[in-house]
């Protein structure tokens, strides 16, 4: 069976040579004591060459203690039960596997490796020296034991750490994308609410031209000036808005408001349109400037939209409001028969819905009367 470690870190050099280090210590040391037994007691040199011979066995099988910790743990603890030297590796090899692997697999090798300390200090009968040495290697065992579950645990916190910050990353990310998402959002309602005003003006202007044979001189010289004030405009404001996308800020321009609307009533009537306004909000200059600024594009886009579905028919613009009662728009215009909303219809009208809700408002539309009604009301606070 494979125990492989999942997820486990490569060790860099110094990290294995530490690791390898602590191995070869204890087997110096009992190397030491053996070769000074062995200059006593010639007899004795075969059992020191196969204890050094094990714990050689022991340090090559640490290689694999990543890939198979639990069976090179409960191998090298099995060595120590024939040879001193052997006890080097087997640490080593028994504090990766409290340090890779859960606690339900690390208990049954405490136990086993415990029980082959016993075996070890026993092995030549019981006496007070086997006593003494399995009470220390016990308690070597016991620091063993909790230092490996102080690095599991350890391991444990760096590989939450690590995943929290991946998913404050990811979360950031998508943040990041959704703040873009609703910018360029934001970008694509000014684009429109702005061409589209600009662009049916120059439509209404050029078919002027194009069918009225009664014109004069004059009055064709101020059409033309007309639509090319208009198509001047309108570069200059999708230049401002494709500025924005090069910005890290928001919108800056255009960002007309409530106070610039009789300057848009003159405009369209200048280029045909034949609007009836009736304003009656009272202290109109006490209206929050961001609501003075969606209230210019509901108006802009009803009359653009008048344009586009009742062309020279006589549109009637309703404002009122106060502070405490909020600010009404009330914009109608004759329905005509077999008119079709063209390409991109009801788009205008998606976008105005989604600017009054932005804005806390409602907005609805509806045919009353053979007349296309459309009825906004945005919230102004006293």
């Amino acid at each position: 069976m494979d125990d492989r470690t999942e997820n486990s870190q490569r060790l860099d050099k110094g990290g294995i040579a530490l690791r390898y280090l602590f191995a070869v210590l204890p087997m110096l040391f009992y190397g030491v004591i053996w070769g000074g037994i062995v200059f006593r007691n010639h007899d004795r040199l075969v059992q020191a060459l196969a204890s050094v011979a094990l714990g050689v066995i022991g340090l090559v099988l640490m290689h694999w203690r990543r890939r198979w910790p639990r069976s090179i743990a409960l191998a090298t603890a099995l060595l120590t039960v024939f040879s001193d030297t052997a006890t080097g590796p087997a640490a080593v090899a028994f504090v990766s596997l409290g340090k890779h692997r859960p606690l339900r697999q690390f208990v049954p090798v405490v136990v086993a490796s415990w029980l082959c300390l016993l075996a070890r200090c026993f092995s030549y009968g019981i006496s007070q020296q086997a006593f003494i040495s399995a009470t220390m290697g016990t308690a070597i065992l016991g620091g063993l034991t909790a230092f490996g579950l102080y690095l599991h645990r350890d391991r444990e916190l760096a590989a939450s750490r690590r995943e929290a910050a991946l998913a404050w990353e990811r979360a950031q990310v998508q943040r990041i994308e959704q703040a873009q998402l609703e910018e360029r959002a934001k970008i694509a309602h000014e684009m429109h609410d702005v061409l589209a005003h600009r662009i049916s003006l120059l439509s209404m202007l050029a078919g002027g031209l194009a069918y009225r044979t009664d014109l004069t001189a004059e009055e064709t010289r101020e059409a033309a000036l007309a639509i090319q004030e208009n198509a001047h405009q309108s570069l200059n404001e999708l230049r401002a808005v494709l500025g924005a996308l090069r910005r890290d800020g928001g919108l800056e321009a255009p960002q007309p408001t409530l106070a610039h609307v009789d300057v848009l009533f003159d405009e369209v009537r200048a280029a045909g349109q034949r609007v009836e306004v009736d304003d009656a909000i009272d202290e109109r200059e006490l209206l929050p400037a961001q609501t003075g600024r969606h209230a210019y594009r509901i108006v802009q886009e009803a009359l653009t939209n008048a344009r586009k579905h009742a062309p020279g028919s006589q549109v009637t613009a309703e404002l009122g409001g106060r502070p405490g009662d909020g600010l009404r728009i009330r914009v109608s215009n004759p329905v005509q028969p077999g008119t079709s909303p063209g390409p991109g219809g009801r788009l205008g009208l998606v976008g105005l819905a989604e600017r009054t809700r932005m804005a806390g408002g409602t907005i609805s539309h509806a045919i009353q009367h053979g007349r296309f009604v459309l009825d906004a009301r945005l919230p102004w606070e006293a």
